[in-house]
């Protein structure tokens, strides 16, 4: 079934690994299964996956550390397992750019259908240039240093930038031209998840706006598409 889509999951514990790999397999999944990052490592050398299912609490480097190192060269799903509840270490790990969140326990069924979501969404998302990953991008008056997450203006002053505006950024900068649904960018920036939703999107680009428009009532950059999304026109350039 080479045309299935290929799951590593990654977890310590070898009766998850079995139980999880045994039940997806069943499902018509190709399945890897990796003890450490390290082993991912390997698996991934060999052949990308379409989806890692990642677990939180691993000794050595944990997923956390995993999920920020993978999502610095690879826009791989990501789906973490933990048994962490806490509020704030679901909160981080979707920062890091984890996909999805699932505690433990948890029921196989509803990790299927949150895989099943996951990848579904994927591939509904208009493709990535990849030029965000420059280390420096010019448009319109504006100098972005990505690995500083610096924003600069003609005048040299950098302008800070959250967390969530400057992903919101990346996106745009990766999307240019392209009008994207609330839905998408929500998918783009913080995986889709029950705790965000539409409108929280129109909050985060009116913030950007602020910061990156001459006039954020009248926008040039950020352009609004009622009832369709937004979409970025500046040109841009390597720098």
């Amino acid at each position: 079934m080479e045309s299935s889509p290929h799951i590593i999951v990654v977890d310590d514990h070898r009766d998850i690994r079995d139980l999880v790999g045994k039940y997806l397999g069943q499902h018509g999944y190709r399945i890897s299964m990796a003890e450490s990052s390290a082993a991912l490592r390997r698996l991934m050398e060999r052949s990308a996956p379409d989806l890692i299912i990642l677990d939180v609490m691993m000794p050595g480097e944990d997923g956390l550390t995993v999920c920020r190192q993978l999502r610095s060269s690879t826009d791989i799903p990501i789906i973490f397992l933990t048994a962490m509840t806490e509020e704030l270490d679901r909160i981080i790990g979707l920062e890091l750019g984890a996909d999805d969140y699932l505690s433990k326990p948890f029921n196989p069924r509803e990790l299927l259908a949150r895989i099943k979501a996951v990848l579904r969404r994927v591939n509904s998302l208009p493709p990535q240039r990849g030029i965000s990953k420059s280390k420096v991008l010019r448009f319109d008056h504006w100098v972005l240093n990505v690995g500083r997450r610096e924003l600069l203006g003609t005048d040299g002053v950098a302008i800070p930038l959250s967390t969530a505006e400057f992903r919101l950024l990346n996106v745009f900068l990766d999307h240019s031209g392209i009008v994207l649904s609330r839905d998408q960018l929500l998918d783009l920036t913080v995986g889709r998840t029950s705790d965000y939703f539409d409108r929280s999107i129109d909050n985060q680009v009116s913030r950007l706006r602020k910061k990156i428009e001459v006039d954020p009532r009248n926008p040039a950059l950020i352009k609004t598409h009622w009832g369709g999304g937004y979409s970025f026109t500046a040109q841009i350039e390597r720098a």
